[in-house]
């Protein structure tokens, strides 16, 4: 038996951030140290950030890089640690892991296929390495081999994939195992999607399997850059088999995980597998004088899972969203050094859901450290005594602000979820505002407004009166307004820009409203595992979704203006993610929701497409939020469409024809 100890750690790094990333990579490793590991993986780009954006570019950002890992250098003694980091190289820049063996740089592995689909624009800043390059760099006052290598560390052979060279057809790691490579290290930033997370299991365990090598696998943890969030959930397996599965979404620094593997056993099984050897160049292969310490037989040992029971619920996608957004807002919060969030609660479900969600995070974080650590890492004053609700008392404030169309409903709704949270909660009059808004411009045009020329423009006042004072609030607080739109609303343009759109954060606006419902009922009955449900969601739940801007009279209600959310929902999906026609769309349409008419189902595509094709401009104005899923509309990230087009016109003129609109 050839025991090695090998681990991954994830870490929560933030762009540019020099000495906080190197002081996060240097205690990660005095961990590793006391654990034992011989052998360390930590995240790509870790040392810069993986978010630098057009930074990379900057020479200054590629020398501080250098000067950072050499800083980090003297703490790797003893071991064998891959650490990632920009590398310019002749007229390229390049995404690197170098290998510090022992306290020295013995080489730097770059990626070989780049992001550059969805929120990705790695070809923007960097090259791909061409496989079976190899060259010499000359930095710093030496000169470190680097390209597509491997490394031989005193007999334990190590090769990389580096988080994209994994989700490819042509893996580097079937080359690297027809070289005999013995451990596969794959440093990644993946961000956090629903369900992606068993892609990612599929690949490291079968990579282990085909490639008959041990396969370690680290991420990126929290909201590192703004919009995406890292999951972490580093991954260990050998020769087809899960050895350590880490923890997901963990709201500390770093998380380490490792396991015991077997190289003899590994390459019996590499030698197993039909792969044709390489004929090897001598300058390919980095050898390393030193050997990473092998372990004691300690007996056959199960995979090390430090998965939480959530992840074996029926509720994996609750929980998910729960814990992803809740992270995102929690490290926004410290990250931007804001002091708390305010949030215009409605009584609805939207603002609900922010205000939960943000309440989850102060829950999430205190699970899993102090009272007193959490108020420390949000910059908050310390306090002798604090328990969990002074301490959301502290971070959020909810708002309810009525005009004349508010009703009793909402108002205790709002001021019911806030109590049972532990949120601050005030009420503001804004009616007399919108009336002296109304009397100005009624005087401007020379006629009083009524609604039945001046709908929309009576209902956006009211939303448009009620950020001011808001932002008033956060701005005494230091603290950021929370936009509450969704991506339902966003798809149509059913918000009120500089109204229910105003915030420095959108948590929501990726997520549709149809799900949104489902999860705010699962929250009031169920709710996260270790947290429990908010029951207090019942006085939300049980309503209709309404912006209560027009006169209660006209009962007025979300789906009644736009359409139904399901279907809005479908039909986004249908016309956005998978770009298709308006006929297509209407086509599948009357498969899915055969309970509607033809002709009305015609109605509700012609009006998604118009109203998709006139709101671009909304969309561009939206706060920044986190990505979900592939069905972001962001159009900075994701999903982008010109401002000004054509506005489906020659399309829906077809689909009027085939299903006899006019």
């Amino acid at each position: 038996m050839h025991l090695i100890h090998v681990g991954g750690i994830a870490l929560n790094q933030t762009p540019l951030d020099w000495n906080g990333n190197r002081d996060r990579i240097i205690a990660a490793l005095d961990v590793a140290r006391q654990r034992g590991l011989s052998v360390v993986c930590l995240p790509e780009l870790c040392i810069s950030g993986y978010g630098c954006e057009d930074a990379f570019l900057s020479p200054g950002v590629q020398k501080l890089a250098w000067q950072v890992l050499e800083e980090i250098e003297p703490h790797t003694r003893g071991m064998i640690v891959a650490v990632g980091l920009p590398v310019r190289f002749e007229s390229g820049l390049y995404d690197a892991a170098a290998l510090v063996v022992d306290g020295r740089v013995v080489g730097l592995a770059c990626k070989q296929h780049l992001a550059g689909e969805g929120i990705h624009y790695e070809p923007r800043w960097f090259r791909p390495w061409q496989s079976g390059r190899r060259a010499v760099l000359a930095i710093g006052g030496r000169s470190v081999p680097i390209g597509d290598l491997r490394f031989d560390c005193g007999g334990v052979r190590i090769g990389f994939e580096i988080c994209e060279d994994a989700w490819v057809a042509n893996r580097p790691g079937a080359h690297l195992a027809a070289r005999g490579v013995d451990i596969i290290l794959n440093p990644s930033a993946s961000h956090f999607a629903f369900a992606k997370d068993e892609v990612r299991r599929r690949f490291v365990l079968e990579g282990s399997r085909a490639f008959g090598t041990a396969y370690v696998y680290a991420n990126l943890l929290g909201n590192e850059a703004g919009r995406s969030i890292y999951d972490g959930g580093t991954l260990i397996a050998a020769a087809g088999r899960m050895a350590a599965v880490g923890r997901r979404f963990a709201f500390g620094d770093a998380l380490c995980t490792s396991a015991v593997v077997d190289l003899d056993a590994t390459r019996l099984a590499q030698s197993r597998l039909a792969i044709e050897p390489l004929v090897l160049d001598e300058d390919e292969r980095v050898f390393v004088a030193f050997a990473p310490p092998t372990v004691a037989p300690q007996g056959e040992s199960p995979a090390e899972s430090g998965r939480d029971l959530w992840e074996q619920g029926e509720h994996v996608k609750e929980e998910e969203f729960c814990r992803a957004v809740a992270l995102g807002l929690f490290d926004y919060l410290r990250k931007s050094r804001s002091r708390g969030f305010v949030v215009s609660a409605s009584g609805g479900a939207d603002s609900s859901a922010v205000a939960c969600l943000v309440a989850l995070a102060v829950r999430f974080a205190v699970c899993e450290m102090s009272l007193g650590d959490v108020s420390r890492r949000l910059g908050l004053p310390a306090s002798n005594g604090l328990d969990v609700r002074q301490l959301i008392r502290r971070v959020l404030v909810c708002v309810y602000q009525a005009t004349a169309n508010s009703g009793p409903v909402t108002r205790q709704a709002a001021r019911g979820l806030a109590e049972a949270l532990g949120a601050e909660f005030h009420e503001f009059d804004v009616e007399a505002i919108v009336r002296r808004y109304i009397e100005i411009v009624s005087t401007a045009v020379g006629r009083p407004l009524d609604w039945e020329h001046d709908d929309v423009a009576l209902q956006n006042i009211q939303a448009r009166v009620r950020a001011p004072g808001v932002w008033m609030l956060a701005n005494i607080r230091g603290a950021l307004l929370v936009s509450t739109s969704n991506r339902s609303e966003a798809a149509v343009g059913y918000a009120t820009m500089d109204g229910d759109t105003s915030g420095g954060i959108a948590p929501i606006a990726g997520i549709d409203k149809a799900y949104l419902r489902r999860w705010l009922l699962w929250l009031e009955r169920s709710g996260p595992e270790g947290i429990g449900p908010i029951p207090a969601l019942a006085a939300v739940n049980v309503q209709a979704p309404t912006a209560e801007l027009r006169p209660g009279s006209a009962g007025q209600t979300d789906e009644g203006d736009p359409m139904p959310y399901d279907l809005l929902d479908c039909i986004e999906r249908f016309a956005i993610r998978d770009k298709q026609t308006p006929l297509e769309v209407w086509q599948r349409l009357q498969c899915d929701f055969p309970q509607h008419p033809p002709r009305q189902l015609g109605v509700w595509t012609e009006r998604f497409f118009t109203l998709w094709s006139r709101n671009q401009w909304k969309r561009e104005r939206y706060a920044p939020s986190f990505h979900l899923d592939d069905e972001n509309l962001d159009p900075k990230t994701w999903c982008r469409f010109p401002i000004l087009s054509g506005n489906f016109a020659r399309e829906l003129a077809e689909l009027r024809d085939v299903v006899g609109l006019g």
